[in-house]
Parts: C-alpha cells; sequence; structure tokens
C-alpha cells in the first residue's frame, strides 16, 4: 500500500494515475478507521478506480482542546485495517500538520448561506470554519473526482456540498447510509472511548431516533421533540445536548410540517464525557 506524508509527493502520484486515464476518489478521515469508514472506501472503490484515504486529526476544528490531545492517533493499525479492503487500490495520506498548514495553524473565515449556524454550529464555535478549512485544502491536493462522506454528519455533508458549490471545486460529493453496530449505535472512533456501562446506554440514542420518526408520522415538531427531552430526563447516563427536528435542505427547525420539504432529527448526546451525534431521515 502507497503511503504519502507529502502533499507535493501525493499530488505528482495522482497526476500520474489521471494521466493513465483512472479515476480517483477519496475519503477524508481523522483516523482511528472503524467499519464505518471502511464502508465509505468500499462505497468509492466499487465507482472509482483508486482511493485517497487521508489520516490526519485537524486541530483547528476542535474547539474543545482537551478532545483534540485525547483525540486517538492509529495509523499503523489504521493502515492494517485499509489493507483488509485492498493493499493495491488504496493510497494513505497521512500528512502532518506543518504539511497542510505550513506556520499558519488557523482556520479560514467561511460563510455557507446560515448552514454553519445550526446544530453543531450553534454549540461548536468555530467548528464549520475548521471543517471547511482542512477539505478545501485536501480536495486542492488530491483533485479527486468524487469524494465521500458518511450521512452520520448530515450537517457537514451538506456544508461541504455548499463549500464545493461556492468555491465551484469540480468534485462530486457522495453521501453515504451511516454505518452501525449491530445495537443501532452510530459508528464513531468516538465510540471506543466509552465505559462499558456507557457503550451498553449508548443505543438508546438511535432507538430514541427510531421513535420519534414513527411519532413525526402524526405529530408536531415541537410534540416530538418534548417527548424526547422526557425519555432522555429518564437515562441518568445520557445527558441530551440538543434534539431538532430541521429541514434538510436549510438545516434551520421546523415549526410546521410541509409535504413538499424533507425533513431529519438531528441529536447530540453526551455520555459521560463523550459527545455523540445522531440524526435520522423523517418523512
Amino acid at each position: 500500500m502507497k503511503k504519502f506524508l507529502n502533499k507535493t509527493e501525493l499530488s505528482y502520484h495522482i497526476t500520474s494515475l489521471k494521466a493513465k486515464g483512472l479515476s480517483v476518489g477519496f475519503v477524508p478521515t481523522m483516523g482511528a478507521l472503524h467499519n464505518g469508514h471502511l464502508s465509505l472506501v468500499n462505497k468509492g472503490l466499487s465507482q472509482t478506480d483508486i482511493i485517497v484515504v487521508s489520516i490526519f486529526v485537524n486541530p483547528t476544528q476542535f474547539d474543545n482542546q482537551e478532545d483534540l490531545v485525547k483525540y486517538p492517533r492509529t495509523l499503523d493499525a489504521d493502515v492494517e485495517l485499509l489493507k483488509t479492503v485492498s493493499d493495491t487500490t488504496i493510497i494513505v495520506y497521512a500528512p502532518t500538520v506543518e504539511d497542510i498548514y505550513g506556520d499558519n495553524i488557523e482556520s479560514q473565515s467561511f460563510t455557507f448561506d446560515g448552514l454553519e449556524h445550526e446544530m453543531e454550529g450553534a454549540f461548536r464555535d468555530g467548528h464549520f470554519d475548521g471543517v471547511g478549512t482542512i477539505v478545501k485544502r485536501l480536495l486542492e491536493i488530491v483533485k479527486p473526482n468524487y469524494v465521500y462522506f458518511g450521512e452520520k454528519d448530515f450537517q457537514q455533508l451538506q456544508i461541504i456540498r455548499k463549500l464545493v458549490e461556492l468555491n465551484d471545486i469540480p468534485v462530486k460529493i457522495v453521501g453515504c447510509s451511516i454505518h452501525r453496530a449491530e445495537d443501532g449505535l452510530a459508528m464513531s472512533s468516538r465510540n471506543a472511548r466509552l465505559t462499558p456501562e456507557h457503550r451498553t446506554r449508548a443505543p438508546f440514542i438511535y432507538k430514541t431516533l427510531k421513535t420519534a420518526k414513527t411519532k413525526f408520522g402524526t405529530k408536531s415538531a415541537q410534540k416530538v421533540t418534548e417527548w424526547v427531552e422526557v425519555q432522555f430526563k429518564k437515562q441518568p447516563l445520557l445527558e441530551l445536548e440538543y434534539f431538532i427536528i430541521a429541514d434538510t435542505t436549510t438545516l434551520k427547525p421546523v415549526k410546521r410540517k410541509s409535504t413538499k420539504k424533507t425533513y431529519r432529527a438531528f441529536i447530540a448526546v453526551y455520555a459521560g464525557d463523550i459527545r455523540l451525534i445522531d440524526n435520522i431521515a423523517l418523512k
């Protein structure tokens, strides 16, 4: 498996691949890979000849510096996991902070037509400036034909689509279904940091989302939200940060349902000091 630490060498190699008529897909990650990441890689390999997987813990998208320090860094294990998919059609790009940012480790300021102010943006100051900065730079380096993101971070997915649109970046964004454990918990690198007791309780998040989806068929968004809040008050190991039913296009909370719009329920929950997010499409 080819592994690059330097953006110049990676760009040169990708240019040579494209010169041979090969298509390139891209899966940006922060490492600590799991089966959810592999599902993105497999999706990419079904549509392209080569997949580039970046493994980079981006410092500018962490509003909590303690979370940045604790974020798992498991490059060797990540590479071995990727080899179980393919040893020849996957390229790993594992840059240093300096290779990405040089001496200026700062976010660019972005406006995403208001998408950045909803949900995660309201609770994580500067988060989407960091996301926009790193994704834009990675897309400029890799220059893929396709890039793959999981729908677990649906708000991020919509913001990346807006980033590509506003900056006229020639790439197709592919959203991929949420990959879940057998008990329903959305796959996340943070899951490995859950205590055994919190891990046992965490599937309650998805269970609640599924019931909320059913209730939304007959009840208002406000009534469903109130019901969810009551359910989490009964869960001493899980602390609800927010539950919001929003328009999938604008990400603004729904006030009155319309058959002409599509909606999603978004949730953020603390299991101890581990923050978990999830969402579900609504009818």
